[in-house]
């Protein structure tokens, strides 16, 4: 029996094809979650996406993992496009729609909207029997202008109250764990930065130099990421336009309500939990008649967010600050090396001229010529060899005094 080898390049191909594939599937990869918190794993491609939730091709390409788009939160006119790290979400007035659900960074955000996301006045509201008291007490009411109004004025600001709309909350749950993440990443920057900086204050070596270069790549990069996710949520705060886009549910009651405030409504659908949800909506419209621009609610939610956020990025910013004032520390340290080395080198500059005279006049008088002078005096070579040290050494002295003088050498 004979064994075919495949080549080496086939094996490499057949593998990066896998590979390809996974991805693929990965990016095809949805978690759907209802109104209700029930959540359900969709393998679609993207017009399947398209084609529910309402939106563009470039928008969804926003989404897509293999893409590298900044952070980014779109209002559509029926669905609010979230890109914010790793949240890739669409999120529309009855579902959010979660991408790559099965990363380690996403799975806390999936049980979050689980928990967050079925309303509490759906339980509030129903009694034991399964009726509606609400609606119970509108049928025992005459069908008169002044209740109506009455009654729509008083159940809208209780559901105000009671329940903001589905998309708010699937927004509030996404900007909580986006801003807690990057808040998290910043503590941990900042438990390994610190003592690193500080042992670098204390002793410069090439292992601490690497480790702060490391450190301080990492904190530009987290910074970036932080600086981006603040200027999205400040560019909302700055257009009321924008934070309107984002009022899903209201858009959806406006689109569906009858012309007149006033008037009975009967198109409500045959479907009790999205029936019920556009009904207590309804009458929220009805409460704010006239006031549709007012974006007050998301404003506040967003503000409660952007304060989060800037204050991870002042972390960021003392951080830096203070990476930015160990480096003056550290040249500071090493332009005194410096001087120092360059005083030493002066003394020895110094030395060497004063022991050149010294060399020069010993060897003058060391070389065997005869001098008629030195005859009949032997002591004569010892006087000039110690004036000769002597007056080196004055010279030497002299230079020295005079860099002391001038500040060139330290006291």
């Amino acid at each position: 029996m004979h064994r075919t080898l495949l080549p080496a390049s086939l094996i490499m191909d057949m593998q990066q094809a896998f590979t390809a594939k996974k991805k693929v599937a990965a990016s095809r990869s949805w978690m759907l979650l209802d109104s209700k918190g029930e959540s359900m794993m969709l393998e679609v491609d993207k017009y399947a996406i398209m084609h529910r939730v309402g939106i563009h091709a470039r928008d969804l390409r926003i989404l897509d993992p293999l893409l590298s788009y900044p952070s980014t939160i779109l209002g559509r006119e029926h669905a609010i496009v979230l890109n914010l790290e790793h949240i890739k979400a669409i999120v529309t007035a009855e579902e959010v729609l979660l991408r790559n659900p099965t990363d380690e960074n996403v799975i806390p955000i999936v049980e979050e909207l689980c928990r967050c996301l079925p309303m509490r006045c759906d339980v509030q509201h129903t009694d034991e029997s399964g009726l509606d008291p609400v609606s119970i007490e509108d049928d025992a009411l005459e069908p008169t202008s002044e209740n109506i109004s009455l009654k729509a004025q008083q159940s809208g600001n209780q559901d105000i109250e009671d329940e903001s709309p589905f998309e708010f909350r699937a927004l509030e749950v996404a900007l909580e764990a986006i801003c807690s993440f990057l808040d998290a990443r910043t503590t941990e920057l900042e438990t390994d930065a610190y003592p690193a900086l500080d042992e670098l204050t204390s002793k410069i070596s090439s292992r601490n130099l690497d480790r702060v270069r490391k450190l301080k790549s990492g904190m530009t990069r987290l910074t970036a990421r932080v600086q981006k996710v603040r200027d999205e949520l400040e560019q909302l705060l700055d257009d009321d336009d924008d934070m309107a886009d984002l009022y899903l549910t209201r858009k959806m009651v406006g689109s569906a309500s009858p012309v007149g405030g006033l008037s009975a409504p009967n198109w409500i659908p045959t479907s009790p939990t999205i029936g019920s949800r556009i009904s207590q909506a309804s009458r929220a419209s009805a409460a704010t008649y006239g006031i549709e621009s007012d974006v007050e609610d998301l404003e506040m939610l967003l503000e409660a967010y952007f304060m989060q956020i800037d204050g991870t990025l002042n972390k960021l910013t003392t951080l830096r600050e203070y990476i930015d004032d160990t480096e003056d520390y550290i040249n500071i340290q090493l332009d005194n090396h410096r001087n120092q080395l360059i005083q030493l080198e002066l003394v020895l500059s110094s030395g060497t001229v004063v022991m050149s005279i010294y060399s020069l006049v010993a060897g003058i008088f060391g070389v065997n010529i005869p001098y008629p002078w030195n005859f009949d005096h032997p002591f004569l070579f010892k006087w000039v060899i110690l004036l000769t040290g002597i007056g080196c050494a004055v010279i030497f002295s002299g230079i020295m005094t005079y860099a002391r003088y001038k500040g060139l050498i330290g006291t």
